[in-house]
């Protein structure tokens, strides 16, 4: 059960990049947006002060993401591996 819900996370994940790449999203999508970002940016903020985002020329990798998506796929095992 919780497993799923950590592969439900991921994809939620996934989406909040792909949105990210979006300067504006059409204006029928921007409540599932808007809804997104609310699941993703209370569990990606601590992460972002902590590890800030990596400056490469003039464009800001955030690495808080990466940290999620690697966190949630070690927690997904885990969990798996308990029968969770």
């Amino acid at each position: 059960m919780i497993s799923t819900l950590l592969g439900l996370y991921w994809w939620v994940l996934l989406l909040h990049v792909i949105f990210s790449w979006v300067p504006r999203p059409p204006e029928p999508l921007m409540p599932f947006v808007i809804g997104v970002r609310k699941l993703v940016e209370p569990v990606a903020a601590p992460i972002r002060r902590v590890l800030p985002p990596l400056q490469i020329g003039g464009v800001g990798l955030d690495l808080s993401i990466l940290v999620l998506f690697f966190g949630l796929i070690i927690l997904q095992g885990v969990f798996a591996s308990m029968g969770l």
